[in-house]
């Protein structure tokens, strides 16, 4: 397979955030923009998300709280402001 080189230009800052991700995933940054090209032409555009999950305690028991809410039935829920404002003001 014939190979060629790909410039690009990118903040500094943008770069060394990648870099310290892509390390962590366990790859470099030619790997991950390799894999980045391959799976757009499978996919036939942008193909996936590929992160790291790290949110912090507060936004972890927010998260938890939320899905408790959406799916507990007996937790009572508000249509519109003003129920909510009788509510809260009780």
């Amino acid at each position: 397979m014939e190979t060629t080189n790909l410039n690009i230009r990118t903040d500094k800052e943008v770069k060394a955030a990648a870099e310290r991700i892509f390390e962590e995933l366990g790859l470099n940054m030619t790997t991950a923009v390799n894999i980045f090209l391959r799976q757009t032409i499978r996919e036939n555009g942008i193909p996936f998300e590929l992160r790291l999950d790290s949110p912090n305690a507060v936004t972890s028991a927010a998260i938890s709280e939320g899905r408790k809410l959406a799916y507990d039935k007996t937790i009572k829920g508000y249509s519109n402001i003003a129920d909510l404002k009788a509510a809260l003001s009780e």
